[in-house]
């Protein structure tokens, strides 16, 4: 993205100096969320490229190029996708992404880890290629979890497998560490927030249940694009934040898209009846059940936990602005952190090599 350098005019008199201009971080208050309301980056970040590819480094080339083995595995009625990575035998990790997300998020991170691992993405009941389930409950999760690490071997190494997720991820992870210390050796939690939604996600539910308020079918998706490129040109990260590496976001968000039929028999631009639209469920915080009081900062005393537990989260994350304006963190001076510099809530996206880095460190010299 473009930066605030002053520019050389060719005048002769010295530019005035300004005051550098930090990058902006994700805001956490009541107003509500347009996507008017944010910077053409951030609400629309492949919008200019209509479609097309960002160039890729090679190190994303290489690790994207390593195909994973692709499974479905069977957990309380329900088929949960499932991508490994490297070696049976090995120590197993189970990456669990965040809201809304999928398996694939973690596709430019495993095969890294791969080299020393036996290491499997998963994507959660309700999103990615996983079935949608009626309700949505925290030990339902955390089954699906274990019988995937059954399924694909991760507890078939030394240990058990150690659970590591991100954001939704990792309040996902987090709970089974708490609840379920039996199915882990250990935890990472990444850039992992406790409570409710934020007010931009809430405001967005808001007016979709408005419009699908006379909908049949209530699990039909807000919207269907009529190509591949317009629903790219619609892709932006939640909670909304600035994010250079275009070429990630364009991996992420062209596995986030289906086929579907349009309503009503309508045809697309390419003559067919189907058009594009976003995997994951979009009432699925609507079905979330949480009266599982584990999970929320105001409800119970914090867990006792039986598993090694660390959180790493962005130097620019909304955990940061939140500790800044002094909300008190659930997991404040809980468990170990680590910081990753330049980088805000989704870490794998804006610090995808220093995350690699950091995880290897640390799985190399912990829990032992």
């Amino acid at each position: 993205m473009a930066n605030d350098a002053t520019r050389k005019t060719g005048s002769s008199k010295e530019a005035p100096k300004e005051t550098p201009k930090e990058t902006p971080k994700e805001t956490y208050d009541d107003r509500p969320f347009h996507s008017e309301d944010l910077p053409p980056e951030v609400r629309a970040p492949l919008e200019p490229y209509a479609g097309r590819e960002p160039e890729q480094p090679a190190w994303f080339k290489w690790a994207v190029a390593q195909e994973p083995e692709r499974t479905f595995v069977e957990s309380k009625g329900a088929k949960i996708e499932a991508l490994t990575w490297g070696e049976r035998g090995r120590q197993g990790l189970l990456l669990a992404h965040g809201n809304s997300a999928h398996a694939e998020w973690w596709s430019f991170i495993a095969p890294y880890l791969a080299k020393d691992y036996r290491v499997t993405s998963m994507s959660l009941a309700g999103m990615g290629n996983s079935d949608w389930r009626d309700t949505y409950r925290f030990a339902d999760f955390a089954a699906d979890a274990e019988a995937v690490a059954q399924a694909t071997g991760l507890h078939d190494g030394p240990a058990k497998a150690i659970y590591i997720g991100h954001s939704f991820g990792g309040g996902q992870v987090f709970f089974t560490a708490a609840r379920y210390p039996e199915q882990m050796s250990a935890a990472v939690l990444v850039d992992t927030g406790f409570g409710g939604p934020p007010p931009e996600v809430l405001e967005e539910r808001r007016k979709r249940a408005e419009l699908l308020a006379n909908n049949p079918s209530p699990d039909r998706p807000t919207r269907i694009y009529p190509t591949v490129a317009a629903a790219l040109a619609r892709f932006r990260l939640m909670p909304p934040q600035p994010a250079e590496n275009h070429y990630i976001l364009d991996y992420i968000a062209r596995r986030s898209l289906k086929t579907v039929p349009f309503p009503n028999g309508e045809k697309g631009p390419d003559g067919s009846g189907e058009g594009w639209t976003w995997k994951f469920d979009p009432n699925m915080w609507e079905k979330l059940d949480r009266s599982d009081g584990i999970m929320a900062a105001d409800r119970g005393a914090f867990p006792e936990l039986k598993v090694p537990v660390v959180h790493l989260y962005g130097d620019k994350s909304r955990i940061i602005e939140r500790r800044a304006s002094g909300e008190p963190g659930f997991l404040d001076g809980r468990v170990p952190e680590i910081e990753i510099p330049d980088s805000h809530h989704h870490v794998m996206i804006d610090q995808p090599l220093a995350l690699v880095a950091a995880l290897r460190t640390l799985l190399d010299r912990w829990p032992h």
